[in-house]
C-alpha cells in the first residue's frame, strides 16, 4: 500500500505572513485621515467611486459623509488587527479579504501595496477557511485523519502554491519591466530616485545615501542590486532550499530599504508577507530553541498530512 502525503498548510509561517499583510493595510488606514484617503481625483471623480466592480466596497455604504467614512475606516482597522492577532483564521479569512478589497477599490491613493495585499488576502482564504486552530501561531493540528481534513489541506496548500507563483511572477515582471529603460541598464536610475525631493530619502538617511549615489560605482550598485534581488526572487522556486534562504533575506532587506528611503511601509509589509511564503518550505514551522545565549528561531520539519492512498 502506497501513501502519498502533502505538507499541512496550517503553520505559523503562513500565520506570520497573514499578520504582516494585515498590519500593512491597517497602517495605511491608521496613519491616513478620511479626507486624505477619500478625495477627488482629476479626470476620475470623487472617491469612493462606487461604480461597477468598486460598488461592493464597504466604503460605498456611505454617501461621501466623512464622519461615516471615518467610522468605517476604524471598523476596518479593528478587523485587520483581529486578523493580525491570529485569532480563529477560519472566521477572519473572508473579512480580511473583504477589507483588503474595500481599501483597494475605495481609496483614492491606492498603490501596488494595496493591490498585492488584496491578492494575498484572497489566496490566504484557501488555507484559512480550513484552519481548525484557535490561533494561527499554534503548531499544526495533531488530528490528520478524515476525508474532510485532507480535502481542506489540499485546498490550503494549493492556495499557498498559487501565492508563491504569484510572487514569482510579480518579481519577474518588476525586473524585466525596468530593463528597456536606459537609466536601469546603464546604472544611473537610483541617482534620480535618490535625488528626488518627493520620493528621495528623508534627511536622516540622506547623509548616507547621498555620498553613495554621488559615485559611479555606488549608484551603479544601488541600481543593479535591486534587479539582481528581483530576478533571484522570481527564480526562487527553481533554487534549492539552502539558496532560497539568502534570497528571502535579501528580499526582506530590500523592501525594508525601500520603506526607509521612500516611506512605502505598507507596500513593504505586503511584499514581506508574500516573500515569507515564497522563501520558506511549505508546511514548515518556525520554532524557538532556548540556548545559553537566549532564544533563537529555528525551522522545524514539515508536518505531513495524508492526501491519498493507492
Amino acid at each position: 500500500m502506497n501513501t502519498r502525503t502533502i505538507p499541512a498548510p496550517w503553520t505559523n509561517v503562513y500565520g506570520l505572513a497573514r499578520t504582516v499583510v494585515a498590519l500593512g493595510t491597517a497602517g495605511t488606514l491608521v496613519f491616513s485621515s478620511a479626507e486624505t484617503l477619500f478625495r477627488p481625483v482629476a479626470t476620475v471623480g470623487d472617491y469612493p467611486l462606487c461604480e461597477h466592480e468598486t460598488a461592493a466596497s464597504m466604503f460605498c455604504l456611505t454617501k461621501g459623509d466623512f464622519s461615516q467614512l471615518t467610522w468605517l475606516k476604524w471598523l476596518c482597522v479593528v478587523t485587520l488587527l483581529i486578523v493580525a492577532s491570529g485569532w480563529r483564521p477560519r472566521f477572519t479569512a473572508l473579512p480580511h479579504a473583504y477589507v483588503s478589497y474595500s481599501v483597494y477599490a475605495g481609496i483614492a491613493i491606492g498603490d501596488g501595496g494595496d493591490q498585492i495585499a488584496l491578492v494575498l488576502s484572497v489566496l490566504f482564504t484557501l488555507p484559512a477557511l480550513g484552519d481548525p486552530r484557535r490561533w494561527h501561531w499554534n503548531g499544526p493540528p495533531s488530528e490528520t485523519d478524515g476525508t474532510a481534513r485532507r480535502a481542506w489541506a489540499l485546498i490550503g496548500i494549493s492556495g499557498l502554491i498559487m501565492l508563491r507563483l504569484q510572487m514569482s511572477l510579480v518579481y519577474f515582471q518588476a525586473c524585466v519591466a525596468k530593463l528597456p529603460h536606459p537609466e536601469w541598464y546603464d546604472g544611473t536610475a537610483m541617482w534620480y530616485w535618490g535625488s528626488n525631493t518627493s520620493f528621495g530619502p528623508p534627511a536622516w538617511l540622506d547623509v548616507v545615501v547621498k555620498p553613495i549615489i554621488s559615485t559611479s560605482w555606488g549608484v551603479a550598485l544601488m541600481t543593479w542590486l535591486p534587479l539582481l534581488i528581483e530576478i533571484s526572487l522570481a527564480a526562487a522556486l527553481l533554487l534549492p532550499q539552502r539558496l532560497r534562504y539568502p534570497v528571502m533575506w535579501a528580499g526582506l532587506l530590500f523592501h525594508l530599504s525601500i520603506a526607509a528611503m521612500m516611506g512605502l511601509w505598507s507596500f513593504a509589509l505586503a511584499m514581506a508577507g508574500g516573500i515569507l511564503v515564497l522563501g520558506l518550505p511549505l508546511g514548515s514551522t518556525i520554532v524557538h530553541r532556548r540556548t545559553p545565549d537566549g532564544v533563537q528561531p529555528q525551522e522545524s520539519k514539515t508536518h505531513p498530512l495524508e492526501a491519498a492512498r493507492a
